[in-house]
């Protein structure tokens, strides 16, 4: 069923609330027939500053109730990967597997590895092994990620993003009309 509805959504992998969200999509998309894109955001892109610690230590105390509120309300037991990291790659790999038609999956793999198999997905061999199991070729994809077209792709999502003055994710935009911030339950 498609509904003829179109949401474009801006996130990035290692964002906990854009998790959440690509959760209640996929209900919506379920139930709704509405088309899902997603578009590529980074919350710490490389040449960032360095995070204060207080803001550091602010995320981080606030965890638990993060861990109990997915929980709750989204059925979804947190195991993070590592803090701080690198997104990049796996964003340009989101490109690379949207190419091949599995870029529904490779979003919720990734999304999977990081929030609920504490995976570092800004490790190289990490993101191998996710489209080794969607059968794409591993060495062909760890090419694309040096790919100057597919980082373009995620640069243009930036600059979308920018252009609609999204600044935090995740970010839905409904029959590119309605913006919503936020993650909200199914």
């Amino acid at each position: 069923m498609n509904s003829g509805i179109t949401v474009d959504v801006w996130s990035d992998f290692v964002c906990p609330w854009c998790f959440l969200a690509s959760t209640s999509l996929k209900k919506l998309e379920e139930s709704h027939g509405v088309t899902i894109q997603w578009h590529s955001f980074e919350l710490r892109p490389e040449g960032s500053p360095p995070m204060p610690d207080w803001y550091k230590q602010r995320i981080i105390n606030s965890r638990p109730q993060f861990e109990a509120m997915a929980k709750a309300h989204y059925g979804i037991e947190i195991n993070a990967g590592p803090f701080g990291i690198n997104s990049r790659a796996s964003l340009i790999g989101m490109k690379y597997a949207e190419q091949h038609g599995k870029g529904a999956e490779y979003h919720d793999r990734v999304f999977r590895a990081y929030w609920e198999k504490a995976q570092n997905i800004a490790d190289i061999e990490i993101l191998r092994a996710i489209v080794t199991d969607l059968s794409m070729d591993a060495d062909d994809f760890e090419q694309a990620l040096s790919d100057v077209k597919l980082e373009a792709d995620v640069v243009s999502d930036i600059q979308t993003a920018n252009y609609f003055d999204i600044t935090g994710v995740p970010a839905m935009l409904f029959m590119n009309k309605y913006l919503i911030n936020g993650a909200q339950p199914y």
